[in-house]
């Protein structure tokens, strides 16, 4: 079926922005099934994994957690026109010592 200029059928816009393109949704939900009918071995890789190099397994606990949630963008806090929000905050932690007593 040819298309034609002006043909009130076609949807000349494409997906409209920000919509989620329907298989990598499924891709996405299958890999996720698949990841917890295997939990527990996963679970036990890392272990594995964790026992030989802590940081390798963060490392891929970050990554496998990047698949399934979005990392968060940074925000920025300004008061009015721009102004910096916390300028007149102070804060004094004073020091501790060996006890955890703080002192001024």
């Amino acid at each position: 079926m040819p298309f034609y200029k002006g043909d009130p059928n076609i949807n000349t816009n494409g997906r409209p922005k920000g919509s989620p393109n329907k298989i990598t949704e499924e891709i996405r939900e299958a890999f996720q099934l698949v990841l917890e009918k295997r939990l527990p071995d996963l679970e036990r890789l890392l272990m594995q994994v964790a026992h030989d190099d802590p940081a390798k397994a963060i490392e891929l606990m970050l990554k496998l957690s990047n698949r399934f949630l979005p990392e968060l963008s940074r925000q920025e806090l300004t008061g009015a026109d721009g102004a910096e929000l916390f300028k007149s905050l102070k804060f004094d932690f004073g020091n501790q010592d060996d006890t955890g007593t703080t002192t001024p």
